[in-house]
């Protein structure tokens, strides 16, 4: 979580402890990979779009910690193109919440930020839409994981598809995933740099 982010260093310290915090938790599902991505691609979000750091960071810091409550044999099949247990997948947002209460609390988190970042991370993946920008950017800087190196083969690997099947999903989702202009504008930009390193190995 080494991004930069126009913010005091005392924010930047609230920061490192709740990732720190966090992380004992984000040890499946390659989520500390996929969390600290997430945070810089949120960075960059915001540094586009109006959105209050204060609750989106900490959102995306503590969104899948709740993934730890459930087991690892089951995870896979709680999400992707396959997945047979949605249920789960709701699951682990109710977990998140929990988690991060606790968390936040640790860390003496300010109670009205403290209440917007829980309702973000209790619908982060079951809500389609957004109820608020700070919202739209944590569901963005979620799924823009998909669309980086290490999210791509990630996922491509843990789906079991070749990477043009990989390329169709993200190609066929793009717009309906995405609810901010930064955030459409930036997974083409992805999607656009996936398809080119598929051309070349091809």
């Amino acid at each position: 979580m080494n991004q930069q982010l126009t913010c005091n260093s005392a924010d930047k310290r609230k920061y490192w402890r709740l990732w720190r915090l966090a992380k004992p938790y984000l040890d499946t599902r390659k989520n500390e990979i996929h969390t600290r991505i997430s945070v810089g691609l949120a960075m960059r979000l915001l540094e586009k779009e109006r959105g209050t750091p204060d609750v989106v960071i900490p959102a995306v810091i503590l969104h899948d910690v709740g993934w730890k409550q459930i087991p690892e044999e089951l995870q896979l099949t709680a999400f992707g193109p396959k997945a047979s247990a949605p249920e789960l997948n709701r699951s682990h947002e109710i977990q998140s919440v929990k988690i991060a209460r606790a968390l936040l609390k640790k860390v003496s988190y300010d109670r009205l930020l403290t209440g917007e970042i829980l309702f973000i991370i209790d619908g982060h993946d079951s809500r389609p839409e957004a109820v608020s920008k700070n919202d739209a950017l944590v569901k963005d800087a979620d799924k823009l994981w998909r669309y980086t190196p290490d999210g791509f083969g990630i996922d491509i690997e843990r789906f079991g598809e070749t990477y043009q099947e990989g390329l169709i999903r993200l190609q066929d989702n793009l717009e309906h995933w995405f609810l901010t202009a930064s955030g459409k504008q930036y997974a083409r930009t992805l999607l656009s740099k996936r398809e080119k390193e598929n051309d070349t190995d091809g």
